[in-house]
């Protein structure tokens, strides 16, 4: 039976470290955060999903009568009038971020199945193997591309964000080692098969 390679195990490490990092800043509120020695501020922090206020006072109302306090999902139906400031709230940048951070969550998950059908069920024996490495590398690398007021600065979870990249290039890269070791590996047994039956019948 053959082995995975180093390469393989390494891919496969990285991309459970990738995993966890893609998870937490999915989720994570801590995108951009406000100073916190900065008492006026109207932000506290920022995600893709969730924004979280200290005061912010509503921009469609000139005489601030009304203010968003506390955390609120970006699609709150139930917070009067916060649907009617989300053109504030998501400028175009913001709705790009998303999109292709939900693009890189999914193909994330996505090659949770391959990832485990590489640890689990998969071995390098198999005539599948090197399809699945392949895909995986080339999936894990295309999640991976991703393309503020005064007081506001990146938070922890863009950080993450950052490092689930540089994890899935890492990962689909080296799938895609293991991809051309095995492929070299299959083709030297061809060739060591076709040999020795010459060697025999000679």
């Amino acid at each position: 039976m053959k082995k995975r390679s180093l390469a393989g195990n390494v891919a496969l490490g990285l991309y459970v470290l990738a995993l966890v990092f893609v998870f937490i800043s999915f989720f994570s509120t801590s995108w951009l955060v406000s100073d916190g020695r900065i008492t006026g501020a109207k932000l506290e922090s920022f995600g893709l999903w969730t924004h979280c206020f200290r005061s912010l006072p509503d921009p469609n109302d000139p005489a601030e009568r009304r203010f968003f306090v506390g955390c609120h999902w970006i699609f709150d139906p139930f917070t009067k009038g916060y649907d009617e400031i989300k053109g504030f709230l998501l400028p175009f940048y913001i709705v790009a971020t998303q999109f292709f951070y939900t693009i890189t969550f999914l193909g994330t998950l996505i090659s949770a199945v391959g990832s485990s059908m590489f640890l689990l069920c998969c071995t390098p024996d198999e005539k599948r193997f090197i399809q699945i490495t392949f895909a995986l590398g080339i999936t894990l690398i295309v999640s991976g591309w991703m393309p503020g007021h005064d007081n506001n600065f990146f938070g922890w979870a863009f950080g993450v964000a950052i490092a689930s990249f540089f994890a899935l290039l890492g990962s689909g890269a080296f799938y895609l080692v293991e991809t051309n070791i095995q492929v070299k590996k299959r083709k030297y047994l061809k060739e060591s098969q076709t040999k020795f039956d010459m060697e025999s019948k000679g």
